[in-house]
């Protein structure tokens, strides 16, 4: 069979919105397989894991209180889509009246499925999905948190940098910054961005910056991380020559 492939844009929808307002916009989702495909959608809540990877379910009780599955419609529901066409997906968000005032976020997920009536595939097959995460901020709100914890970890035959930052607020924040990587000498000897991941309220998040510089080198980090809090937050960690080094 030929290989599954389909595009989503965009992949991210932000919007602050009030009680008892609604929200639409449109979705554009197009087929890269080279073949007619059908596409099933459904609504999705979602978490970020301690790896920064995407947990998606149709529902999960852990984010019940940040939510916004049940009030996010999509439309087409179910169709079907020809070789390099592109669809356009409705979207609303209505929010309630009574919704209290804070952050909320869901999903919506596209699975890409063979037409009806194709003949059904022998062996293994894979299912692929795009989803697009929405994110609302029903009134106003200041970002609240810090940088919790900065540490190196062995995994495998890599040297992982690790950055924890902790969010008080009760909406999403998007950090921005980068991460130095240290000699003996204090001398930057490799920098990385954070990655581009929100940290979802009351929680905190784990960004893991995988490191190229020769561990026999590393004797620090030192990250400047921007919270959108009007200041930028600074955290030093040293690090004995062995913590670094390969066993």
């Amino acid at each position: 069979m030929a290989q599954i492939g389909i595009g989503l844009s965009p992949m991210r929808v932000e919007m602050k919105i009030g009680p008892g307002q609604s929200n639409s916009g449109a979705l554009e989702l197009s087929n890269e397989t080279g073949g007619k495909m059908r596409i099933r959608g459904e609504v999705l809540d979602f978490t970020l894991d301690s790896t920064m990877t995407p947990q998606f379910n149709r529902s999960m009780a852990q984010e019940a209180e940040w939510s916004c599955r049940q009030w996010l419609t999509v439309n087409p529901m179910e169709t079907e889509i020809g070789d390099n066409e592109k669809l356009i997906i409705r979207y609303t968000i209505r929010i309630p009246q009574d919704a209290p005032s804070r952050g909320y976020h869901c999903a919506a997920g596209f699975t890409a499925m063979a037409p009806a009536g194709a003949p059904k595939a022998i062996g293994m097959h894979n299912v692929v999905r795009a989803v697009a995460a929405f994110y609302a901020t029903v009134g106003e709100h200041r970002p609240r948190g810090e940088v919790a914890a900065l540490a190196l970890e062995k995994v495998g035959d890599a040297n992982i940098a690790v950055l924890s930052l902790r969010n008080d607020a009760d909406v999403h924040i998007r950090p921005l910054g980068h991460l130095e990587v240290l000699d003996a000498a204090g001398q930057s000897i490799e920098t990385l961005e954070v990655p581009a991941f929100p940290v979802l309220p009351r929680r905190a998040q784990r960004f893991l910056m995988r490191l190229k510089a020769d561990p026999a080198a590393i004797r620090a980090l030192r990250t400047r991380v921007d919270l959108g809090m009007d200041e930028v937050q600074e955290a030093t960690v040293r690090l004995e020559p062995s913590r670094a080094e390969p066993n």
